[in-house]
């Protein structure tokens, strides 16, 4: 209850704030979107400026390292040290901030040692704003504006100087936080406007390479290169801590303009990529692009709604979704391989940054709605990755394998494009052995599952011996599909086997799933609430009800529907005690379930299995109205790379993919009097809501292009194909709604 109460005092106080630039806006869909929604509490995301699924994340950094700083900016921080060109979005990983970019002048004389000695500037939020595709915030110590804006490869800044004879730019190296550390630089000044150079770092990812080439719109009249911060008297310098600073007279109001194009492979590639899509310097017309790019993705839905907090909050997570994965290869289709080599992709561009161990739930198939197109960038960048490596990525960024996290997750988002017809023109046998790669390998407890059927107790690091089975089972049942599709009699019926190894964890006692040992044996001393190296990020409550492919399996082993009913009432009503420790990835609550991380994320959903959508409907609607607001403090848990925002747009949208891989969609309850999908073309999706308000959360019938839907389920292709649901709704449950066993989503392992 305390943080219903806090988001909507936050919420009245910062919509009150909003500047009349943004009021005056509301044409635009991109004038609904907040980019500091995120920014502070658990978000973790940046409010800089980028394009969608853009290389470049061009953002604040305050210099200051720690766990609310993953994103380089803090809501509640009040300096600046400088812009950096790649973040993370909504993360635990504290990784990237490469190419610092510091203005300066002869007021840049303040310091901290918590950032490294360098210059930095206190600024307010009453000075700064954001949108899509632009940030712009005013440096007051110095007296210097700043803007930023991006096309997909490069970052460009436009600074307006105050009158000073020594102003000018820092490009810093050496600049780290958090996990990130340079392991060689180089810088080379070219000429008194250009310069390049590159930065090899290790962190999270273990070796990115950012190469980069920078011009000024006004040339400068010294420029001094350091190592180790000492200068160095050459035209370049390499080292793992170089920077170069340079220097110009301005007058006041003087505007200068910093372009720099980025490559992963060359700084010929970094130029080829500024010279195509940054070639003059009209700030103004690249902020203009970035934003109409934004305009036409966010047009893709189009709602309607007398909530103004709502919609605002619709289009911020629109817009978060798209902030990842992210573009890696450039202009030449250059990059750097997850093999350490470079490679060229050929006919698709190459993206990277997947965060599938969340993303793989409700983002991806959204993309299968929204960027289809995309979506085969995306299996052919994870192709890449398993020609390279011999494995699919498991959370891949920058080039890397990091590792984290659990699961072989690029299989269901493969499995459900090719289902989709996404794949149609891709090697299916090539397909096939790359799902099948994970599966097969022996490490992350992989060999101990084939052996035994499950991942027995250890107490290595990140053991999660049961959240690994449940997950890996999961994934086999994707594999067993497209074994299936392909004819593939004896894969089938092995994977499918495997499939149903969520069932050894299984303990009749406890009625959870449980961690084992090797001997088979239950651990002994188990309580189901308590956070252990057993469950990955979450405890026994949570990864429960991680059996997406056979629900039905999971309510008779738990005893039959009345069982299952009653353990997942508890769900919601078991609340923590005041002396039970909670983990910081363990936010959102409601009871046990925790909307702020994702093994949560279908359970609501469930009910419709029972015959009780009602009651699936009442828990999400209280999910959509206190864990999400357009404020700073407006994410309950990490953002994760858009897949916090994913569940949100589906939800408020009135479905939900619980099995990501099946193409099927279980209905909640939407939040809009009339919502438009754009499908490309003249096609459509239109989903209508008679009685939509706060109160009315219930529904009372539902129509599919004029024919009542006797089923709690759509299909992906009913969407595609175009065409209206239309919801009726109101503030007291129909009880008698779908109760049929008939109408239950499919869900049992076949």
């Amino acid at each position: 209850m305390k943080r219903i109460v806090f988001l909507v005092a936050i919420t009245a106080l910062f919509l009150q704030s909003c500047s009349d630039e943004q009021q005056t806006s509301k044409e635009r869909l991109t004038s609904f979107v907040n980019p500091f929604m995120g920014t502070d509490g658990p978000g973790n995301t940046y409010p800089g400026a980028t394009v969608p699924f853009g290389m470049v994340q061009l953002s604040p950094d305050h210099g200051l390292s720690g766990w609310d700083r993953i994103a380089g900016y803090f809501y509640p921080d009040t300096i600046i040290t400088g812009f950096s060109h790649m973040h993370l979005t909504g993360t635990g990983a504290g990784d990237l901030y490469d190419i610092l970019l510091s203005p300066i002048n002869s007021k840049a004389t303040k310091t901290l040692a918590e950032n490294g000695n360098r210059p930095y500037s206190t600024f307010s939020h009453d000075n700064e704003h954001a949108e899509p595709g632009y940030y712009q915030v005013y440096l007051q110590d110095y007296g210097i504006n700043a803007e930023l804006t991006t096309t997909e490869r490069t970052g460009i800044h436009q600074y307006t100087f105050p009158k000073d004879d020594n102003s000018g730019f820092i490009i810093d190296l050496g600049y780290s936080l958090n996990w990130d550390a340079p392991t060689d630089t180089y810088i080379k000044v070219i000429d008194d406007s250009t310069i390049e150079g590159y930065r090899f770092s290790t962190g999270w990812a273990s070796d990115q390479r950012v190469f980069f080439t920078a011009t000024f719109s006004k040339p400068f009249v010294s420029s001094e290169l350091y190592q180790d911060n000492k200068m160095v008297d050459n035209m370049s310098v390499k080292a793992k801590n170089t920077k170069v600073i340079v220097r110009f007279p301005t007058s006041d109001n003087e505007k200068v303009v910093v372009k720099f194009g980025f490559s992963s492979a060359s700084t010929n590639g970094s130029a080829r990529s500024l010279s195509a899509e940054a070639s003059h310097n009209n700030f103004k017309t690249y902020q203009q692009a970035a934003s109409d790019r934004w305009e036409a993705e966010l047009s893709k839905i189009k709602i309607e709604t007398d909530n103004e907090i709502w919609k605002k909050t619709f289009y911020t997570t629109l817009y978060q979704s798209m902030l990842a994965p992210t573009l890696l290869s450039d202009i030449d289709g250059n990059y750097k391989g997850a093999d350490g080599q470079y490679h060229s992709a050929n006919n698709y561009d190459k993206y990277d940054t997947f965060s599938l161990w969340d993303t793989f739930r409700a983002a991806h198939p959204l993309y299968t709605i929204m960027h289809p197109e995309k979506v085969q960038d995306f299996v052919s960048s994870m192709l890449s990755h398993y020609e390279q490596t011999g494995l699919t990525p498991v959370w891949s960024m920058h080039g890397n394998e990091t590792n984290m996290m659990i699961g072989y997750h690029a299989i269901p988002v493969i499995v459900d494009a090719y289902f989709k017809g996404l794949l149609n023109d891709f090697d299916s046998e090539l397909l096939y052995q790359a799902c099948k790669s994970n599966a097969m390998d022996d490490d992350h407890g992989i060999k101990e599952y084939k052996e035994l059927g499950y991942v027995p107790v250890s107490y290595d690091h990140e053991n999660w011996s049961v959240s690994k089975t449940v997950e890996y089972a999961y994934d086999d049942w994707c594999i067993a599909q497209l074994a299936k599709a392909l004819n593939k009699t004896d894969d089938f019926a092995y994977f499918m086997k495997r499939a149903a190894n969520w069932q050894n964890h299984y303990d009749s006692e406890s009625s959870f799933l449980r961690p084992k040992h090797a001997n088979g044996a239950f651990l002994a001393d188990f309580v189901a609430k308590d956070y252990t190296d057993h469950f990955c990020e979450s405890n026994a409550w949570h990864y429960f009800w991680f059996v997406p492919h056979n629900i039905q399996g999971l309510i008779d082993a738990t005893g039959g529907p009345n069982r299952f009913e009653e353990k997942l009432d508890s769900m919601f009503t078991y609340h923590p005690k005041e002396e039970d420790e909670l983990p910081i990835f363990s936010t959102g609550m409601i009871g046990q379930y925790a909307h702020g991380n994702e093994p949560s994320h279908h359970v609501a959903y469930l009910y419709n299995y029972l015959g009780k959508p009602w009651k699936s409907q009442e828990r999400i609607r209280e999910i959509v109205e206190t864990q999400y607001a357009p404020v700073p403090n407006g994410h309950c848990g990490n953002e994760d790379c858009g897949q916090m925002s994913s569940w949100y747009i589906f939800s408020s949208l009135g479905f939900y993919p619980v099995n990501p891989a099946d193409g099927i969609y279980v209905i909640g309850t939407p939040l809009w009097k009339n919502a438009i999908i754009q499908l490309g073309g003249d096609k459509s999706f239109t989903i209508t809501c008679q009685n939509a308000s706060n109160e009315n959360k219930y529904i009372q019938k539902v129509s599919l292009n004029g024919k009542e839907l006797e089923r709690t389920y759509i299909y992906h292709n009913e969407i595609m194909n175009g065409g209206t649901l239309e919801f009726i709704m109101g503030a007291t449950p129909n009880k008698s709604l779908w109760i049929s066993p008939e109408s239950y989503p499919p869900s049992s392992a076949k």
